[in-house]
């Protein structure tokens, strides 16, 4: 198993978590995701941190490329470039 740290800031976190809840059968079926916790930061809620659980490195690693990714992050009001940490389960 692998996990997916991302953090972003957004625009406006409703519309940015409906754009997120909307890839969730695509993350599932299409990239092995097997669960994901979203959470806001205290002092400024559009700053939001993800901790995605993924079957495989791989996958992480095709979903953080794929295009279908940046479109809804475009869509979503993502404002600049997410720091992403990838961990491997030992």
């Amino acid at each position: 198993m692998a996990t997916m740290i991302v953090r972003h800031r957004v625009a406006n976190f409703e519309h940015w978590k409906s754009v997120f809840d909307s890839l969730n059968e695509t993350r599932k079926n299409e990239f092995n995701w097997l669960g994901t916790q979203v959470l806001r930061d205290e002092a400024d809620p559009n700053l939001v941190t993800t901790i995605n659980r993924v079957k495989d490195m791989a996958s992480g690693k095709r979903y953080g490329g794929a295009q279908l990714l940046k479109d809804a992050m475009a869509r979503a009001g993502v404002i600049g470039t997410p720091e992403v940490t990838l961990l491997r389960q030992l």
